[in-house]
């Protein structure tokens, strides 16, 4: 009889509760369940941007969320039951925050105590805080680098409060290659040193300018060298030249992928449409998941749906069923028997 996508679901929970509630955080492996996928998949916040921030950003985005981050989210929905609503609308079990839906609540204490409350009450584990509009980590003046690196503490702890393993933070600053990279590493030392007491990682995704180029994000991170920072490869978001400047300029996404799985901690699934199969249109997600799993990568893949033309709940369940429907086939690959030369 053929696996349904809940019994899959189902497996992998049975397997997390007894393999022990630390497994599949970070690269840590999930076990080998019989008809289950190879990876678990958790939702990224940023799925739901839309939803929250009721459309698309404005050119004013960044203004009004330092001015006055709440007006921001024009949508009707709560980042408050962000955990709810993604076990009882996606049947997801494990979520990404994003801090730009939280911004104004970064040292509010009972909020991410009330946001814990309803994770737990959902049974959803809470994994990692993305952060974003902290200031540059690799910024030219030193005084504007070493706020870039404290505007990140608040977000530490709430990570810490709401169980999460890690936070991602971004490598940009202005400067040749070598400069910036020696200010982010610089930085990236300086936060793992904060992040280590609490039990946390410090992590970097593929996002923009020169971290888009794989080879030069991971040497950042080996030049940080420090245990509690390593990778978030992001499936998109290799494109090297600036938004608005043509012609647009990218790194290979495999290639970047595979560069920074050795440091991967976690995994995000970026999307943006689909055919009649299910398949992603500009992303080979098999040959993806592959390089993942050959890197022995066995934790969380996040879903980030950033598409259009499906609805973000729509783009969300497509992206989901297309990691559960590879990762079964290539946990089927792993468990199988070699063949007799």
């Amino acid at each position: 009889m053929p696996i349904t996508r809940r019994k899959l679901l189902n497996r992998i929970g049975l397997a997390a509760g007894a393999l022990g509630s630390g497994l599949g955080i970070g690269r840590q492996a999930w076990g080998a369940v019989p008809g289950a996928p190879l990876f678990p998949v958790s939702l990224a916040q940023w799925s739901l941007h839309r939803t929250y921030f009721g459309g698309g950003l404005t050119a004013r985005f960044r203004e009004d969320l330092r001015s006055d981050p709440d007006s921001v989210l024009k949508g009707e929905a709560d980042p408050l039951d962000f955990p709810v609503l993604a076990r009882t609308t996606f049947d997801i079990d494990a979520v990404e925050y994003v801090n730009t839906f939280y911004f104004s609540r970064a040292r509010d204490e009972a909020y991410f105590s009330e946001l814990k409350k309803r994770a737990d009450g959902e049974g959803v584990r809470s994994l990692l805080i993305m952060c974003d509009a902290l200031g540059n980590t690799g910024d030219q003046s030193e005084p504007a680098r070493q706020q870039a690196v404290q505007n990140h503490l608040p977000w530490l702890q709430a990570a810490a409060r709401l169980g999460c393993y890690a936070i991602r933070v971004n490598a940009a600053g202005q400067g040749s290659r070598e400069e910036v990279s020696r200010r982010v590493a610089e930085s990236l030392n300086d936060l793992g040193e904060q992040a280590n007491p609490l039990g946390l990682s410090v992590l970097v995704e593929n996002h923009g300018g020169y971290s888009s180029d794989g080879s030069w994000l991971a040497a950042t991170i080996r030049r940080a060298d420090h245990p509690a920072v390593g990778t978030l490869p992001d499936f998109g978001n290799f494109r090297l030249s600036p938004r608005g400047v043509e012609p647009v300029v990218s790194y290979d996404r495999y290639r970047g992928v595979a560069e920074l799985m050795d440091q991967a901690r976690a995994v995000s699934a970026k999307s943006y449409d689909f055919d009649e199969a299910g398949f992603e249109t500009s992303i080979d997600y098999r040959r993806m998941l592959e390089i993942v799993a050959d890197a022995g990568y066995r934790g969380y893949v996040g879903v980030e749906y950033e598409g259009r033309r499906l609805s973000e709940f729509d783009g969300i369940r497509a992206t989901r069923d297309l990691i559960l429907r590879i990762g079964a086939e290539l946990s089927a690959r792993v468990q199988s028997p070699s063949s007799p030369s």
